[in-house]
């Protein structure tokens, strides 16, 4: 794998570590800007809208832009939207800056993609994925808990004007690294690659991950309060918990990048499953902080395990639209970034309990296996035809 993927998984790091700290940093905001914690929750939504909405129309906007120097220039505006974070004083300001943060965020990511499938070896995409992917999952090693200690001792904004510096030195490994053009290709124009999005091959793939990513996030953006609330543990311990789900989440990659460039379809299956069944057990234990902190380690390892191979199944039915492939896989996840949080807090604002979400992603991760097999079957009979066509042919 070439060195300037590994340079823009370091980057990814940044950008996973603000994306998810704030769940273990909600109490902390909501007590500071005096609003509750759904409302809190909703700055992970506010951060998705933007990368759903931002990401595809900046991918468009920059389409004949050198993508080194997209990359900067997403990393630039991460950084003063997190030096703007650090600064709020309203929870509207703070919600302001999570967006335009997320735009950036969001840029990052489609041009990331988009030069690390192009820089791999030939039968390495998912691979590729996996490894910029590995950026998010060491964030959660490391860069979530880590923030969410940060927040706890320092304040909150101390979280973000660290990320600002990280995100600092990301931009500078970037310039060094990256290439400015040679081994990627130039972009195809914006008409030709909207036609692959009339394939409705496309459309399922983009919501099969809208959907999976609900599930995840309905449950993840509560975890805190899940583990304070309902189990009864200390805050103190809540960094520890998310470490642990960094570290399933960088096993469950692991496993997934090897399995998806072998069989995507068994990956997916098995996955999306295993999901439903990790999340309704944790609906069942959530009483207990030792049973809720195992199942969210489980969690952690069978949604990153799915991430690859959702995330490449896109570049393979849009093929001829690489570009905006990878900025619509973004918005794809970012929907479901949206839309969990949103649903999660719900069910919660409900008087249904912390441990509610965990049925309800366990459901979506059901909803989002039908839409796999789905898509699965029609890509068997697919072949079948193709393979009885062809014999055919011959023998006329």
């Amino acid at each position: 794998m070439p060195p300037a993927v590994f340079v823009l998984a370091a980057s990814i790091f940044s950008l996973g570590t603000t994306e998810f700290m704030i769940a273990g940093l909600l109490p902390t905001i909501a007590g500071d800007l005096g609003v509750s914690i759904p409302s809190a929750g909703l700055l992970i939504s506010g951060f998705a809208i933007g990368m759903a909405v931002g990401t595809p129309l900046m991918t468009a906007a920059t389409l004949r832009l050198p993508r080194r120097a997209t990359l900067l220039a997403s990393l630039l505006v991460f950084v003063l939207g997190h030096v703007l974070a650090a600064l709020a004083t309203t929870y509207g300001v703070l919600m302001t800056a999570r967006i335009i943060t997320a735009v950036a965020c969001g840029t990052f990511w489609a041009a990331a993609a988009l030069v690390s499938v192009a820089l791999a070896p030939a039968g390495a995409r998912a691979k590729a994925l996996a490894v910029l992917l590995g950026g998010l999952t060491v964030s959660n090693v490391v860069g979530v808990p880590l923030g969410a200690l940060v927040g706890q001792q320092l304040g909150w904004r101390a979280a973000f004007w660290a990320v600002a510096v990280l995100a600092s030195v990301s931009a500078v490994g970037v310039a060094m690294v990256v290439p400015r053009a040679r081994g990627v290709a130039a972009p195809a124009a914006l008409r030709h690659e909207l036609r692959t999005f009339a394939s409705s091959r496309v459309w399922v793939a983009l919501a099969t991950i809208a959907v999976f990513q609900a599930a995840v996030f309905s449950v993840f953006s509560y975890v805190a309060p899940l583990l304070t609330d309902h189990a009864g543990w200390p805050v103190s311990r809540v960094p520890v918990v998310l470490a642990l789900f960094g570290l399933g989440s960088l096993l469950g990659i692991v496993l997934g990048g090897k399995v998806a460039d072998r069989n995507l379809f068994l990956n997916l299956y098995a996955g999306l499953a295993t999901l439903s069944l990790v999340l309704a057990a944790l609906a069942l234990v959530a009483r207990s902080g030792t049973a809720a902190t195992v199942a969210i380690v489980a969690m952690a390892v069978t949604a990153f395990s799915v991430a690859p191979a959702i995330n490449a199944r896109v570049f393979v039915v849009a093929g001829d639209a690489p570009t905006l492939a990878s900025s619509a896989t973004t918005s794809a996840f970012n929907v479901g970034n949206t839309v969990g949080p949103w649903i999660g807090g719900t069910v919660i604002g409900a008087g249904l309990g912390y441990a509610a979400p965990a049925w309800l992603g366990a459901g979506l991760a059901l909803l989002a296996l039908g839409m796999a097999v789905m898509a699965g079957t029609r890509e068997k009979r697919a072949r079948r035809a193709a393979e009885m066509i062809v014999p055919c042919a011959t023998l006329t």
